[in-house]
């Protein structure tokens, strides 16, 4: 009886014939909230958002412009333009301009902003939408450059702008030339304001540091994707220096919303739409208000 305990038991498998159907190692993708297995193809069908919880996986930049913008309606800026190494920054042995080169490659991005042109729902707007997978979407001297091209040309052409930002802060590669790019949207920004042209700006999962601190938070409506997570600092950072619980869902899109920080939440399937219509509502206001103008001087 011991020698029977003691013996392994032995499990066969029947040979897979070279004719078997090979199984795809990425068929299936676990949801990283609730942990759901979801099948790949409807995952990328349903742009990357679990059926189980409603979480909101992340998107490349070009996922985004497909997402948002009419068909075949985008042209892009400045794709040309490439980060340099002003400081000739040097971690753990490895180059700033050597990093720059392997992401490249491994992203496809020349750099962490896409600009263009492109019309959402009919209308025609200026775009500037981040690229996470390069360096996480830092904000560097060239990303600050092509955004502010792209707002001068919002301007010039009488366009609103739309921005979808999910990012990192700023791009400690570059020191001071990275923090200067709060200052130099923000001004830009202020051009475009002054001209009354709209800025509409999509917020994502995460956004954190000198990218919340700037252009987006400036934005004339702020839009977020459900459960992003908006801030400067990270909680974990926070409840260090204060020394504080903080509250349940603090920097969710939710708990911004409730506390006036954003104006809504938007699910991703309702972006393109949403984004039409407060495009619409921008594009008809001059008129209203120009109306309203020869109706007071003209006594009406």
């Amino acid at each position: 009886m011991r020698e029977l305990f003691r013996r392994q038991p032995r499990f066969t498998a029947e040979p897979q014939s070279q004719d078997s159907p090979a199984v795809p190692d990425d068929l299936w993708i676990k949801c990283p909230r609730c942990g759901e297995l979801v099948y790949t193809r409807e995952f990328e069908r349903v742009h990357r958002v679990c059926p189980r919880c409603n979480y909101h996986g992340r998107l490349t930049a070009r996922e985004r412009l497909n997402l948002l913008t009419d068909p075949d309606s985008f042209v892009e800026w400045d794709g040309d333009l490439e980060a340099a190494d002003p400081l000739a920054f040097v971690a753990d042995g490895e180059s700033y301009r050597d990093k720059i080169c392997a992401v490249t490659r491994k992203s496809g991005a020349r750099e962490a902003l896409v600009t263009g042109s492109a019309a959402i729902g009919g209308h025609p707007v200026a775009l500037a939408v981040a690229e996470f997978g390069f360096l996480g979407a830092s904000m560097g001297s060239v990303f600050g450059e092509k955004l502010v091209r792209a707002i001068e040309r919002a301007v010039d052409h009488g366009w609103a702008l739309v921005t979808v930002s999910s990012a990192g802060g700023a791009r400690m590669h570059e020191g001071p030339f990275s923090l200067l790019q709060m200052a130099k949207t923000t001004a830009a920004l202020a051009r475009l304001a002054e001209a009354g042209l709209a800025h509409l700006a999509v917020v994502a999962d995460p956004c954190y540091g000198g990218v919340t601190a700037s252009y987006v938070t400036v934005a004339d409506v702020i839009l977020a994707e459900p459960g992003a997570m908006i801030g400067f600092a990270g909680p974990r950072v926070i409840e260090q220096i204060t020394r504080q619980k903080l509250p349940e869902g603090f920097q969710t899109a939710e708990f911004l919303l409730a506390h006036g920080m954003i104006d809504l939440i938007v699910p991703r399937r309702g972006l393109s739409g949403q984004l039409a219509t407060l495009l619409g509502h921008y594009a008809a206001a001059p008129v209203r208000v120009a109306a309203a103008v020869v109706r007071e001087t003209s006594g009406a």
